[in-house]
């Protein structure tokens, strides 16, 4: 979907879920010392500056991350990578997910980022450098060329917008092409929580794969504007690190204090 920009929406508490859930993940993941590949399908532009006339448009940053960081404790690995990105780019930076894996990620690891959107993949190349290959084409076209990666180990990250319907349909059948090219792969799935339900029979799908260690960590929380449809959060996990069911639990908990 080429007219989405995560601009209007960056920071906003899907983001705050997603990321610290995710920052949990890659922490758990190199703990060890053995190599990893990060990969993600739909990257965005990995650096968001929240006093942009765009994120401002919709404040939902405010909601999210200007609500709620405040809420996790110092330690945790995305208040840390958030205070990094903020000393390097200023009070309003907002890393994305890509940045996250690039501030988590050691030397020997590989990052692989996709982006369709040539404004979004112009700004990604700029925002990474060198820090990762990134990929101008579609992302579950990248992640099944690539799986199983090298280093075998790793973590996927899918995070489409959802603008086109059709994007709840398609990705089980990626899910399950993918795990069966790269069974010990982290496999991780964002997806909106909507008023209509229209993600309940993606996740029917999902869990009738019947794939190893899932967790489905789900957070709520009130629509960030008037009319929106949006009210929670959810991450679908296969081959789940150690620890992360109880962040999610953690998450859960914060949400539910905070609306």
């Amino acid at each position: 979907m080429l007219s989405y920009q995560h601009i209007y929406h960056a920071g906003n508490p899907a983001d705050l879920h997603k990321h610290a859930l995710l920052a949990t993940m890659l922490e758990r993941l190199t703990e060890k010392p053995k190599p990893l590949t990060y990969l993600e399908t739909h990257s965005g532009r990995a650096l968001y500056d929240l006093s942009s006339a765009e994120a401002l448009r919709t404040g939902e940053a405010a909601a999210g991350v200007g609500a709620l960081a405040g809420r996790l404790p110092p330690d945790h690995p995305f208040v840390k990578v958030l205070t990094r990105v903020r000393a390097d780019h200023g009070g309003t930076a907002y890393p994305g997910s890509p940045l996250i894996a690039a501030e988590m990620l050691r030397e020997g690891d590989s990052l692989h980022l996709a982006e369709l959107h040539p404004q979004e993949g112009a700004a990604l190349q700029a925002a990474m450098g060198r820090r990762a290959k990134v990929h101008l084409q579609d992302g579950y076209e990248m992640a099944m060329s690539l799986c199983p990666p090298e280093p075998r180990r790793g973590l996927l990250m899918i995070d489409p917008s959802y603008e086109v319907k059709a994007e709840y349909v398609r990705i089980p059948d990626v899910v399950k092409k993918l795990h069966r090219a790269w069974n010990v792969g982290v496999l991780v799935i964002w997806y909106p929580i909507l008023r209509d339900g229209r993600h309940a029979p993606m996740l029917r799908a999902l869990e009738a794969l019947d794939l190893p260690k899932v967790l489905r960590s789900e957070v709520g929380f009130p629509p960030v504007r008037e009319g929106h449809g949006m009210v929670g959060s959810g991450m679908f996990v296969v081959n789940t690190p150690f620890g992360t069911e109880e962040e999610a639990a953690r998450l859960a908990a914060l949400f539910a204090e905070a609306s």
